[in-house]
């Protein structure tokens, strides 16, 4: 029931923010359209600019449909200008819940008032998102800090989204076309931990902090310190930053801000996470993403909300590394090969034929600015060349996906000439001939030794259960034989039994049967060659 009541809530937004105005009438099929033109919530339809209806009716829907509205804003090439402009917005201009709620929840969390805990507290937030706002505060030391609180009532909201969402890719997966190659289940239950995990702000805390580890030089990008004793699961304190945000390029370009340089890096720090960590930011939107411009020629990003991060297994590492490198040098045999190779096409997939429709997906976009070229088309027809291989969606390639669709969408406002192809490739090269240098070799056999010692006293024994396994088997698989020429010998005995039992009815008949015997006599030599041979088939020492 509460699903069909968010279904029809959804309807009503819909409806009254006239959403369907947005979709190109020559391409919604005609059974679409008109249950559109049917919505009766269209009576008494807000009026405004479509990329603000849009805006507002992602803000009512709530933080599921704002964090899609996040992810739409930062694709300015798929996306008409104005639409754009206004989803940008939902990245930290949410409406934002009452300030008596925000400080409610500090002080039930914290157990002291906010006068109290702070030398001062901003009643006034600072900036709202889908999940969160911010209020600035300073602490009683003199360190100006940022205090995250959750909406309240925000966990109900999203579950009943997401239980909706799982309904629709279980209709998904059963009735459409191709639908279970999409793994809508696998990929919306995914998205289930994510997205309840963001509302947990001790682990977001508790990401930004190995965040930071890694990145602990500052000079690619510098994550805020988090400060423990004020973080709890509904709070998280964490230290103020003085940055420039992102989109802001009038400000960028009056610092005299090196773009492409800072477009490069963006790309260098996304395959640094991904490759070289497998722990990486995964919500990288504008909205979260500042730059410290106190060394124009130098810059570097500051990165902040660590809620959603992602992170590879070794194999998936070394498969996608592989294949990008593959890509980028056009060998596409050996992506084909690799696809079949970790399972991402069926092992009965011709790999001449998934090689030539790569092949004809990817050559349109070498050799091109990525102002000229969209990832988000690409993607496109990856998904219609997967079509025809069958090919499954990798739920834990997903959040890596958006993530490389945000950071494409980021260098393309910087940077607009950046190549992206030139720019990886050399750090992916480096990364797949440093996994197998003799000083990596080192390094893990290093990692590992502690673990091989404490194993040794235990190995005489371990392969002495190894034998005695061995030898147990051998001794069911002896037993086993001699069953079965058991069985055997028992076969051959009741068909001789049969054979002798059908012979002497033979002669038997044609004893008491003149005609028959007379027959037998009289006939031709090649009937009693065929009676023969079927004798000698039929007699179990023969047929053996």
């Amino acid at each position: 029931m509460t699903r069909l009541l968010r279904l029809l809530e959804i309807c009503r937004v819909a409806g009254r923010y006239r959403l369907d105005t947005l979709l190109p009438s020559e391409d919604t099929p005609a059974l679409l359209s008109l249950v559109l033109r049917a919505n009766p919530w269209r009576l008494g339809a807000e009026h405004g600019p479509r990329g603000e209806r849009l805006r507002r009716a992602l803000e009512e829907l709530g933080p599921v449909f704002i964090k899609f509205g996040q992810m739409l804003s930062t694709r300015r090439d798929l996306l008409p200008e104005d639409i754009a402009d206004e989803l940008a917005k939902l990245q930290d201009q949410v409406p934002p819940f009452p300030s008596a709620e925000a400080v409610a929840i500090i002080e039930d969390e914290l157990g002291g008032s906010v006068d109290q805990l702070f030398e001062r507290f901003d009643r006034e937030p600072m900036a709202s998102a889908s999940v969160a706002q911010v209020h600035s505060a300073r602490l009683h030391e003199g360190r100006e800090v940022v205090v995250k609180v959750i909406r309240p009532g925000i966990e109900t909201i999203i579950r009943k989204d997401v239980a909706l969402l799982r309904t629709i890719a279980g209709l998904i997966e059963r009735f459409v076309p191709g639908g279970h190659r999409l793994r809508a289940l696998d990929v919306v239950d995914d998205y289930r931990h994510v997205i309840l995990d963001e509302l947990d702000l001790g682990r977001e805390a508790a990401n930004a902090s190995q965040l930071r580890r890694n990145f602990e030089d500052g000079q690619l990008v510098y994550v805020p310190e988090v400060f423990w004793d004020y973080t709890r699961r509904r709070v998280m304190v964490m230290e103020r930053i003085r940055g420039i945000a992102v989109t802001d390029l009038a400000a960028l370009r009056e610092r005299d801000v090196d773009l492409k340089l800072l477009a490069e890096r963006g790309v260098e720090i996304f395959f640094t996470q991904v490759f070289r960590d497998s722990f990486f930011h995964a919500d990288m939107h504008p909205g979260n993403i500042f730059v410290d411009a106190s060394d124009p020629k130098n810059p570097s990003y500051i990165a902040i909300d660590c809620a959603i991060i992602g992170s590879l297994s070794e194999s998936d590492q070394y498969y996608l590394a592989r294949n990008l490198l593959g890509i980028f040098r056009r060998d596409y045999h050996e992506v084909a090969q690799l696809h079949v190779e970790c399972g991402w096409v069926p092992a009965s997939t011709r790999v001449q034929d998934f090689e030539s429709a790569m092949r004809a997906v990817c050559e349109p976009v070498f050799e091109r600015p990525i102002a000229e070229i969209s990832f988000g088309q690409l993607l496109v027809y990856l998904f219609q060349t997967a079509a025809r291989f069958d090919m499954q969606v990798q739920p834990s390639l997903v959040l890596l996906q958006k993530t490389l669709l945000n950071i494409e969408g980021l260098g393309r406002q910087l940077y607009p000439q950046l190549n992206l192809w030139d720019t990886a490739k050399p750090f992916l090269e480096r990364w797949v001939n440093d996994r197998y240098s003799p000083q990596t070799v080192m390094r893990k056999l290093q990692q590992h030794a502690p673990s091989w010692l404490e194993q040794l006293p235990q190995l005489p024994e371990a392969v002495m259960e190894s034998l005695l396994r061995q030898r147990e088997g051998q001794r069911e698989a002896e037993a086993e034989l001699v069953r079965l020429r058991e069985q055997r010998a028992t076969e051959k005995r009741q068909a001789r039994r049969r054979f002798v039992a059908v012979t002497a009815c033979l002669l038997a008949a044609a004893t008491l049967l003149p005609s028959l015997r007379t027959q037998l006599l009289e006939a031709p030599a090649i009937t009693w060659a065929l009676l023969a041979i079927a004798a000698g088939l039929a007699w179990p020492g023969q047929a053996a």
